[in-house]
Formats: C-alpha cells, sequence, structure tokens
C-alpha cells in the first residue's frame, strides 16, 4: 500500500495549478492523506469529491477556508475492506470545529487498520491557541495509544507543526524555544517516541540532514532550503518493519509543504 500525506494549503489551489493531478499522476498512491484543504465537498470540483479513481472522504472546518483534512482511498482497494468507517474528531478534541482529524479504519485480512490525517494547531495566535495546542498534542497520543492497546495496525500522516531536534531544522539556534521549536512540543515528540511510537523516515535516516518539509514562501526560503521537517509518518515501532519505502518529496511543487510518500505492507 502506498501512502502519501501532503498539506496542500488549500486543495483547490494545487489543483489548479495542476500539482494534485501531477503527483497522482506520478506517484499513483493507493491512499492520500491531505491537510488543510480549506473548503467544503460543496465548493470542490468532480476531481476533487467525485474523483473516478479514489473515494474522498473529508472533515472540514465551519469557518469557511481554514483548516480541514482529508483521506482519499483507491476505490478498487476500498472495496476489498471490511468495515469502513470514516470518522472526523477524535475524543477531547478543544479544536472539534476546524476539521483537523480523518480518521479511517477498515479490516482486512484479519487486522484492524487505523488511518489518521491530522492538521495539528499552529498555536501561536493567542495563549489560547498555545494550551489548545498542548492539549491537542497530549489527546492525539492518547488516541493512538487506545487504538494500538486494541491491537490495531495504527498509521499517523500530516502536519505537525513542530520540528523535533535540531536536525530538523535549518536555523534550530535563531528558531530555540519558538512555536514550533518550543521544548513543551518537542517534549511532547520525546514521549511518543519513548512510548514505543516511531518518526518513521527519521528512524530510517538518524544522521540526515538538509530533508524539510516546510519552507516560508514569503522570504523564498525553499530556493536556499532553508525548511523545517514539520510533516512526519508516525507508526507503532513494532510495525516500522511493515515500510518499504518512505521519501520526502522535495522537489513536488503546488504548497509551502512537500508530500512524504510511504509504502508499507
Amino acid at each position: 500500500m502506498k501512502v502519501i500525506t501532503w498539506n496542500v494549503n488549500g486543495v483547490r489551489a494545487v489543483e489548479r495549478k495542476k500539482e494534485l493531478q501531477q503527483l497522482l499522476t506520478t506517484q499513483d498512491p493507493d491512499v492520500l492523506m491531505l491537510q488543510e484543504t480549506k473548503g467544503s465537498p460543496e465548493q470542490f470540483s468532480n476531481y476533487l469529491k467525485a474523483h473516478p479513481d479514489y473515494r474522498q472522504h473529508y472533515a472540514c472546518a465551519e469557518k469557511p477556508g481554514y483548516a480541514g483534512t482529508s483521506i482519499w482511498v483507491r476505490g478498487a482497494l476500498e472495496e476489498t475492506l471490511d468495515d469502513v468507517m470514516f470518522i472526523t474528531d477524535m475524543p477531547g478534541n478543544p479544536n472539534a470545529d476546524e476539521g483537523r482529524v480523518s480518521h479511517l479504519t477498515f479490516r482486512q485480512g484479519g487486522e484492524t487498520w487505523d488511518l489518521l490525517s491530522i492538521y495539528f494547531p499552529n498555536g501561536g495566535k493567542s495563549e489560547q491557541a498555545w494550551e489548545e495546542k498542548l492539549v491537542f498534542y497530549d489527546r492525539t497520543h492518547d488516541l493512538m495509544n487506545a487504538l494500538r492497546a486494541e491491537g490495531r495496525v495504527v498509521l499517523v500522516g500530516g502536519d505537525m507543526n513542530v520540528a523535533h531536534n535540531e536536525i530538523d531544522l535549518a536555523r534550530p539556534k535563531e528558531n530555540d524555544g519558538k512555536i514550533g521549536f518550543h521544548p513543551s512540543e518537542r517534549a511532547w515528540m520525546d514521549r511518543l517516541i519513548a512510548d514505543g511510537w516511531s518518526d518513521v523516515w527519521r528512524a530510517r535516516n538518524p544522521g540526515v540532514t538538509d530533508v524539510y518539509s516546510w519552507w516560508h514562501l514569503v522570504t523564498r526560503a525553499r530556493a536556499r532550503n532553508v525548511g523545517w521537517r514539520i510533516d512526519y509518518f508516525l507508526m507503532d515501532k513494532a510495525q516500522e518493519k511493515r515500510v518499504k519505502r518512505i521519501d520526502y518529496l522535495m522537489d513536488q511543487m503546488g504548497s509551502d509543504h512537500c508530500p512524504i510518500v510511504m509504502e508499507v505492507k
């Protein structure tokens, strides 16, 4: 199963630029997780809501043009799955009206899978937004643990809005303590790793530098590769052996983020 996660910064924009079409053509994923879709199906083209090859599931924000997530599953694949259910929230979410969680669960081959496309809050608007971001982190961790405790295969992909360690951003000293590289956010990643969860790409590329997933648009940081690695795939460490390949598609344009592609058994 080839899975891609991508913060598109507006799904209609990447469609208009033909960048989404290029990604699907060149990568041909079985599952596509999107974040920051910024819209609802009634605003979308048939390509975005009635694609001939994919079943498209959306979690939309109540605020127009804001946040939102999605999971697309190849129709031929979804037809082979049992007990398919799409969930658009998680317990204890302080941002329940923002469409930040798309959760697809299904059974296949005697296993239950949970795929989560998550757009984590930035937390920079106010003190309340910062506190809600930390709660969102903890509630996500709780959900991951609860699903794993039931014997499910859990795969989380998305924009987590935190660079874990200094190696994960181009200018760690200048950004130390700032939102996105704050000790409280990084400590959440530490807790995940200590709890047996794997940042799959970093686990396979422990010393690799200069690989990022987000660049500041206004300063044209992408041309200089002054970026942050804030988009991830997370899995239970015990399940990591299923992964055949994982890469950041840094040449894919269309958004201020780049996609991650992973092939998993």
